[in-house]
């Protein structure tokens, strides 16, 4: 049977999908991720902003339009957000959210259609274990967490991914291990990777530890300040991770931090920054940043531009607000869309710059590069600190190289 599998969103659910095409290929299937003619097709949604609920509905449309005779087997965010979204198609014929993602399979394989659609259940409480996927890509990404306990005024993601919860450390490790045989790089990854084994007792230092053995290059998704200390940053030093911190912002305003119920001042943050570079001097720092939440004045944005330019990111994603129904921001005086979406545009000139001036610092450093492919004569690939680097190294290979000039996105 010709199965496609189509992912939204984040690199967790990135990671169960290919979970979901390692089974299905070792059950004889034809698995693509590319969105072409099959038989049925396993759509993992997502539900971040709006514009993400909407992308994934049309993922539905596209699928259809492929093959009008195919199964539609919905999954992830949005559907457990709102499954009614995915009914009305003739086409779709189980829907289910984020709990036991792996029920597909075996109504996949049965090839029976159910005699109800709607399979949503309650958010998950508990990690659940899929099977370890296969190596498709340069890196390995390892889930070692889902969910979230922040609960940021702002974000429906705990409502829709549960709270947090932790992967067994032997069993990360048993992936790691894995995972070393076949690449030269991994990624730990999940919705909340700071707040690792709070609920079973252990700690991100510890999974750090535990992860010295592996003998790749290693990387973390995304870190919350707050986690930010020098027993944790010495720990990843010794363990051989990556100089690259996404340090989540999201604000560089104290008043709209406190709105949005995020967990720190920006003089903390700027705090954890500082002692980033003292661990690690040529760190690569990126974040993310929201224009036009709710109630954000002209004086909020303009600290939260000053903010941002007197640290120094490497490199940013700028989003402008996008209401989520269910989460608290939703009852705050709203902005005008196109305030949000200038402010974003204006953040997105003081990204360029403040990227611009990362990469002049790389010119004369001596960087560890692992190159990926050939693309118009020179291979490209992403130095420790996660600058994009072009040169003459071998794609699949680790060489250190010295930066000459910026080049393109990055640097050559």
């Amino acid at each position: 049977m010709k199965i496609c599998v189509l992912t939204l969103g984040c690199k967790v659910n990135e990671c169960e999908s290919r979970s979901l095409i390692t089974t299905l290929r070792e059950k004889g299937h034809d698995v693509t991720e590319e969105l072409v003619s099959a038989d049925c097709y396993v759509i993992n949604t997502c539900s971040v902003t709006g514009e993400a609920d909407r992308k994934s509905r049309q993922t539905v449309g596209k699928a259809i339009k492929a093959n009008p005779e195919a199964k539609i087997y919905v999954c992830g965010c949005s559907s457990q957000r709102d499954s009614s979204a995915y009914e009305k198609h003739e086409n779709v014929v189980f829907i289910t959210g984020n709990g036991t993602k792996s029920d597909i399979i075996q109504y996949v394989m049965s090839d029976i259609v159910p005699k109800k659609k709607d399979f949503t259940r309650d958010i998950p409480k508990h990690f659940e274990y899929l099977a370890v996927p296969a190596h498709e890509k340069t890196r390995d990404y390892i889930k070692v967490q889902d969910g979230c306990n922040n609960f940021c005024s702002y974000c429906i993601i705990p409502y829709v991914r549960g709270r947090s919860r932790s992967r067994d450390i032997d069993d990360v490790i048993r992936e790691a291990t894995i995972s070393a045989n076949r690449t030269k790089e991994i990624v730990l990854t999940g919705i909340d990777v700071s707040s690792y084994g709070k609920d079973v007792g252990s700690s991100l230092k510890e999974l750090a530890e535990r992860m010295a053995t592996i003998p790749v290059i290693k990387r973390i998704s995304s870190f919350e300040c707050t986690v930010i200390d020098d027993e944790l940053l010495s720990t990843l030093k010794s363990a051989g991770f990556c100089d690259h911190f996404h340090l989540s912002l999201q604000s560089g305003s104290d008043k709209i931090l406190k709105k949005m119920n995020r967990h720190y001042t920006t003089e903390e943050y700027m705090d954890k920054v500082k002692l980033i570079r003292k661990h690690f001097p040529n760190a690569g720092i990126t974040t993310d940043v929201i224009t036009g939440f709710p109630t954000e004045t002209e004086e909020d944005f303009s600290d939260t531009y000053e903010f941002i330019k007197n640290v120094g990111f490497s490199d940013m994603h700028v989003f402008p607000y996008s209401e989520r129904k269910g989460t608290k921001a939703t009852n705050f005086p709203q902005l005008r869309m196109d305030e949000r979406r200038r402010r974003a545009r204006v953040l997105g000139v003081l990204k360029e710059e403040s990227k611009s001036n990362f990469l002049k610092k790389q010119i004369g450093q001596t960087l560890s590069v692992y190159y990926e492919e050939d693309m118009a004569g020179l291979s490209v690939g992403y130095a420790e600190n996660y600058v994009r680097v072009y040169g003459n190294g071998k794609p699949g290979e680790i060489e250190k190289k010295t930066i000459s000039e910026i080049y393109k996105e990055g640097v050559k």
